[in-house]
């Protein structure tokens, strides 16, 4: 993910919803019995993925399957989000 910051005005903010978590850890990795790196929220929806330096990149996937534009870090002491469509922290 790049570092760049997008304007709090990104139009994809407003499809954030109050979500719960489908899981404490990747539910995709945790169905095939894999291992993650990091682990993303879906704001649209609650889906736990993993990021990108995993091995499945299944946050990338869900996007991608989805098109849920934004997700947050689902990791203790972090608080960012970033929008898929403008690769941009929101």
């Amino acid at each position: 993910m790049s570092p760049r910051s997008h304007s709090a005005s990104d139009p994809h903010l407003k499809e954030i919803r109050e979500v719960t978590p489908s899981s404490q850890g990747c539910e995709d990795c945790l169905r095939i019995g894999s291992d993650w790196v990091h682990l993303r929220l879906c704001l649209t929806c609650g889906h736990v993925g993993c990021c990108d330096d995993s091995p499945n990149r299944h946050a990338t996937a869900h996007f991608h399957a989805t098109r849920h534009p934004i997700i947050q870090s689902f990791e203790p002491g972090e608080d960012w989000r970033w929008c898929y469509v403008h690769e941009a922290v929101v």
